[in-house]
């Protein structure tokens, strides 16, 4: 393959697109990719037995980003993401693509979450990994971000770790510990952030812990809080345990305007039962309620059907946004039943009550003969809603590439119909790391400035495997519909147990 790899990829003008030299145009849209990540602040590091096993470094590859859009000033915006990934799991820290004007020139900074990134004994960094970014701004600007650190070497060495930053995402304090295990009973995984859009004191954070250590396993939702902007945080603690054998992951909270905090997950059982399901507090996270099901997650995962060779992508990470006016609730995540179980599609479902019921999902990637993968979901000043996700539309025969694009769908109607827009690629996702499959993250971001939507999302740099990957922020305006067809070979299911366990980044055993 490497001898004709050069031939086979894309045209010298998809190169000069993706190093951020040209816009993106269509028939129907111009989107400006500029590109937020650069080479590897980390590339000096060489920590004390980098690899184990043989696994691969990928300096220099960005994947799994996150972005925040400052409620009060469009213009400042914070996208986070994974640098230098790791095949086995996590990343040489989490850097932070900070910028003033809209996203049209971007500054890296980082916070102190591994020792790559500056972390050491002192400071609480002293992590040789990072993973899972998020990130969030509350309303007087504070930007807060999260992290999973941790050691791969000494296994049980780990910590859900925030940081803050009270100068717009310019320097950073110090880490602070949510939580750390050196256990290697438990394993935290799936951390997220959500800053209240209507009151800086409070912001919220949660995850799944796995707990081995009563002879069998279980996974409930852990959750702290900070009532005071970040110059305390409560203890964590349990605020669902779903009982032995069942564990929950990719745990998110949404803010409604009264305080009423909703937080989404997937919930699984060890006999391949997979919902989506929410949970409530009507007091900022004290109490919270018994778990509503949304629906079934009924995703068979993502893979190369011309190889076999699978991807890791968003199957058991949905995500969910809130109307901020109206208090409406959307989610979306990856689903193969409107193929009859044959290939993954993006279904969509929406609460008009504050999560107490959902509409029967539906499905919103344009081209359902392919499979299309690892959604994000916004909602803008006015109330529209736009879907991102990847699908294989353009992908050709060949099968020493694996041509994939990066899409918006957009509803002014609730979800009624949709509009969509081609936002990059196509890009050779084959060139992507390996993290237990062609891995661009489990999660992309989706922010809004005001209007308009901004995507912040990874594409392969396809013919230059000394930068595999880049984030690029999506700058761009509203289009019509656009539809083609596709025939594509069905997928095969994955095993649930695999798929799952291919989302974490520590496995304990």
């Amino acid at each position: 393959m490497i001898k004709s790899y050069f031939a086979t990829r894309l045209s010298w003008t998809l190169l000069l697109l993706l190093s951020g030299s040209l816009p993106l145009t269509t028939a129907n849209a111009q989107v400006n990719l500029v590109r937020a990540s650069g080479p590897s602040p980390f590339a000096a590091c060489t920590p004390l037995l980098d690899v184990v096993n043989g696994e691969i470094n990928y300096l220099n590859a960005e994947v799994e980003p996150w972005v925040a859009v400052n409620p009060r000033n469009p213009e400042h915006v914070v996208g986070v993401w994974q640098q230098d990934r790791y095949t086995f799991g996590g990343s040489r820290g989490l850097a932070t693509g900070v910028s003033h004007d809209g996203g049209s020139t971007w500054r890296t900074t980082y916070p102190h979450f591994s020792r790559c990134a500056g972390g050491n004994a002192a400071n609480g960094g002293d992590y040789e990994r990072a993973s899972d970014p998020w990130v969030t701004i509350a309303p007087n600007g504070h930007v807060y971000q999260i992290s999973l650190s941790f050691d791969q070497i000494n296994d049980a060495n780990q910590a859900i770790l925030v940081s803050r930053s009270t100068d717009r995402g310019n320097t950073w304090s110090e880490p602070y510990p949510l939580i750390r295990d050196t256990d290697p009973n438990f394993g935290d995984d799936k951390e997220s952030i959500t800053a209240d859009p209507e009151n800086s004191r409070f912001v919220y954070a949660v995850w799944d812990r796995l707990d081995f250590s009563n002879n069998g396993f279980t996974g409930p939702i852990w959750f702290s809080r900070t009532t005071n902007g970040g110059n305390s945080w409560d203890s964590a603690r349990i605020i669902y345990d779903p009982g032995m054998f069942f564990s929950t992951i990719a745990n998110q909270i949404a803010v409604l305007r009264d305080g009423t905090l909703v937080n989404l997950f997937v919930l699984f059982d060890n006999v391949n039962s997979v919902s989506v399901a929410i949970i409530r507090s009507t007091n900022r996270g004290a109490t919270w309620s018994a778990p509503i099901v949304i629906n079934s997650n009924q995703s068979i995962g993502v893979m190369d059907t011309k190889t076999g060779e699978p991807l890791r992508t968003g199957d058991v990470i949905p995500n969910i946004s809130v109307d901020a006016e109206s208090g409406t609730l959307y989610v979306v995540w990856q689903d193969s039943r409107f193929s009859n179980g044959m290939r993954d599609g993006i279904v969509f479902s929406k609460s008009v009550d504050g999560g107490l019921h959902w509409s029967n999902p539906v499905q919103v990637n344009q081209v359902p003969a392919v499979q299309a993968f690892t959604a994000s979901i916004d909602v803008s000043e006015s109330g529209a809603v736009a879907v991102t996700y990847y699908d294989f539309r353009n992908d050709s025969t060949d099968p020493s590439v694996l041509l994939t694009d990066y899409w918006q769908v957009t509803s002014s109607n609730g979800g009624a119909s949709w509009h969509e827009r081609h936002l990059g690629g196509s890009f050779d996702m084959r060139t992507a790391p390996i993290a237990r499959g062609f891995f661009v993250g489990d999660y992309q971001g989706l922010g809004h400035q005001d209007e308009a939507f901004l995507p912040f999302f990874v594409m392969a740099n396809s013919a230059t495997l000394n930068n595999r990957t880049d984030v690029f922020a999506a700058l761009s305006q509203e289009v019509e519909d656009r539809g083609n067809g596709h025939e594509e070979i069905n997928a095969h299911p994955q095993s649930l147990k695999d798929r799952v366990e291919s989302h974490r980044e520590r496995r304990r055993r």
